[in-house]
């Protein structure tokens, strides 16, 4: 498989919530607020301790919607390194929609994955706890990846990345 990016600093796959709730407007639901103002601290005061890694499908995800939303989005992942495609993370990819059960409306989330693994990521930054940072779902990806021998990446939501420390 491929070695790991920048062996000096950890490797982090920015998944499209953590661009979405940097540059939303504050939300009325409080958890959901929650989840902002820790994405922006974790941004302010982290994001420079990991070397952050996006793919094709998470500027898909940012340039769509609402052009005023998709702009904020867009300038958000100026500078940010993007994964080549690669034909062999694309079939990993599908091969995880597969284990991991995913609907068809959530393939993307398996595309997030499948890069993670492929380019062998230390971690995937995410809020989708659908699919992605949610217990049942990386004990079934952990199974695949031991499985497969493929390489798993820690899927984390930006709270866990913060050092108690700093808080």
């Amino acid at each position: 498989m491929n070695g790991r990016m920048i062996p000096d600093m950890p490797s982090v796959y920015l998944e499209t919530t953590i661009i979405s709730y940097l540059t939303a407007r504050p939300s009325r639901d409080l958890v959901v607020a929650g989840h902002q103002e820790t994405t922006r601290q974790w941004w302010e005061t982290r994001r420079g301790e990991y070397r952050l890694y996006i793919s094709a499908f998470v500027i898909d995800e940012a340039s769509a919607g609402d052009a005023e939303a998709a702009e904020r989005r867009m300038n958000m992942l100026e500078g940010i390194d993007v994964l080549d495609v690669d034909p062999g993370a694309e079939k990993l990819a599908l091969a995880i929609l597969a284990a991991l059960d995913i609907p068809e409306k959530a393939r993307i989330d398996a595309y997030h994955i499948g890069y993670a693994m492929f380019y062998e990521m230390d971690y995937l930054l995410t809020w989708n706890c659908s699919h992605l940072a949610n217990g049942a779902a990386m004990r079934r990806l952990a199974d695949f990846a031991r499985r497969e021998n493929h390489w798993l990446p820690i899927i984390v939501t930006p709270l866990e990345l913060m050092d108690e420390q700093q808080e």
